[in-house]
């Protein structure tokens, strides 16, 4: 079994290893805690010396044990070796991500999706999922060309969200289809469009977000009802596309 958890641990670091297993690695204390938080199925965990180097990780490895974790203790290289980032905490767990569907948002009078069109990063899509969650977004979509849902990366800088937060990947044909059906408008972000900032919102709104060098995308353009905008300071060409989320779902949000 702990050869197994091993290899099980290697082959989740691909990204043709998870779509194959429909399983996740969720990384550092705070990540597990979510996971363990949210009640997802945690299939086992790697473990060092480090987690109980402190009290909230001495916690965390009894709360997982009270609830029937499987755990195979490693030294700090073997931990170091499997571990996505330079400096892990002491733990890596196997878990089973939520499965989302377009069917889990339910839009409401006045409620706001976060679309993302091919936004590559892992960390920003990571960050926009944090974001829209603490913003109040219904949920979270993205588009072919961004960065997948499950890469190690997202769900680190998610810290939870994806696992509270509707977080689906769809086509294009398949979310505006989806947003016809729901009389949910579509608004793309350019640099060039009107300023968001007092524009009356439709009821339900669709807030599309592209790729941090290209902006979204000329099909995303073409559906689009209508393009909004931060206005910046002379000489300012962009802001990163987690921050332009933050202010525009604010902005929405207060409308």
């Amino acid at each position: 079994m702990n050869s197994s958890l091993i290899s099980t641990v290697r082959d989740l670091r691909l990204k043709r290893g998870r779509e194959r297993r429909g399983l996740a690695l969720a990384e550092g204390v705070r990540l597990v805690e979510e996971a363990h938080a949210a009640s997802l199925e945690i299939r086992g965990a790697i473990i060092g010396p480090a987690l109980e180097a402190t009290a909230r990780g001495k916690s965390l490895k009894a709360a997982l044990a009270a609830s029937g974790v499987t755990m195979h203790e490693v030294p700090s290289d073997a931990l170091r070796e499997l571990a996505d980032t330079d400096h892990p905490q002491g733990i890596i767990a196997v878990i089973v991500p939520p499965r989302w569907s377009l069917d889990h948002i339910v839009m409401r009078t006045h409620d706001t999706i976060l679309v993302l069109d091919g936004v590559q990063d892992p960390g920003n899509v990571g960050t926009l999922a944090r974001t829209a969650f603490g913003l109040g977004a219904r949920g979270l979509v993205a588009l072919p060309g961004t960065a997948e849902l499950t890469n190690p990366k997202v769900l680190r800088s998610a810290m939870g969200a994806t696992f509270r937060l509707p977080c689906v990947s769809a086509g294009l044909d398949q979310f505006v289809g989806w947003a016809s059906d729901e009389s949910v408008a579509i608004w793309a972000a350019a640099a060039d469009a009107e300023p968001v900032a007092g524009t009356s919102r439709p009821e339900r709104l669709a807030l599309v977000v592209g790729n941090e060098g290209a902006g979204v995308s000329p099909a995303i353009e073409r559906v689009a009802t209508r393009s909004v905008a931060i206005p910046l300071a002379d000489g300012a060409e962009s802001l990163n596309v987690a921050a332009a989320a933050a202010i525009l779902l604010y902005e929405v949000k207060r409308d």
